[in-house]
């Protein structure tokens, strides 16, 4: 069955078997992707055991193995249909913008290139609910988009164990946002996604944390994709 489009936002779209979340997303295909290496990059930032606010959650993708090694993970994500795949984590079920729980986590994670949503008052909403929730002491781990992004385009990349990632395009939707199209094809079923990003500068992210009240700890990765920003 095809996913409903109807209710999906403005400059985004989707295709693919399943239902689909407003952005575009495709619980379907967010179930089986994998979560490579992103839960070891995480489980290596933060103390073992931490408490973890998981923002944007999707299906469990990177919940699951955090449970799976011990971290206790509030799992958040305004898709009901996703959350209905999630295991082991206390889950709720919201948008991030103006979340608060009343409580404070050893580590807020806002994964997904998030961090890029292409309204700049969205974006600093996601920081300011990564702010609310930290703890005295704790870390916001955010992963960013890589250097050239949007320029090394079209790529395709594998994904275990049997399908193929397409960056297919980024091109201008409005000032400072490309729109970007992706191509997921299994052996079985193929999603394409569209969605709007702004792409930020190492200066504009850093000066979007100061906004927040966050700051730059260290760069996770060479690649400066993954982030560990300090409450300040």
């Amino acid at each position: 069955m095809e996913g409903m489009t109807a209710q999906i936002r403005e400059g985004f779209a989707a295709t693919g078997p399943g239902p689909l979340t407003p952005d575009g997303c495709a619980v379907d295909l967010y179930t089986r992707l994998p979560a490579g290496t992103q839960p070891d990059i995480i489980a290596a930032a933060v103390p073992a055991g931490a408490s973890i606010l998981e923002l944007g959650c999707g299906a469990g993708r990177v919940t699951h193995p955090l449970v799976e090694r011990g971290f206790t993970v509030t799992a958040v994500d305004e898709s009901p249909m996703m959350l209905e795949r999630v295991r082991g984590a206390r889950t709720v079920e919201a948008p991030i913008q103006g979340l608060d729980l009343g409580e404070l986590f050893d580590v807020v994670l806002l994964g997904s290139c998030l961090v890029h949503a292409h309204d700049p008052a969205v974006r600093q909403e996601l920081l300011a609910t990564c702010r609310r929730h930290v703890a005295a002491g704790g870390c916001v781990l955010i992963q960013r988009e890589g250097a050239d992004w949007h320029d090394q385009v079209p790529r395709e990349s594998p994904l275990e164990p049997d399908g193929t990632v397409r960056v297919v395009s980024s091109t201008d939707y409005a000032p400072g946002v490309r729109s970007v199209h992706v191509e997921y094809v299994y052996p079985d079923a193929t999603w394409t996604q569209t969605f709007l990003s702004r792409p930020l500068a190492r200066a504009e992210f850093e000066d979007a944390l100061t906004e927040a009240g966050l700051s730059v700890g260290d760069y996770l990765t060479d690649d400066g994709v993954w982030v560990r920003a300090l409450p300040v």
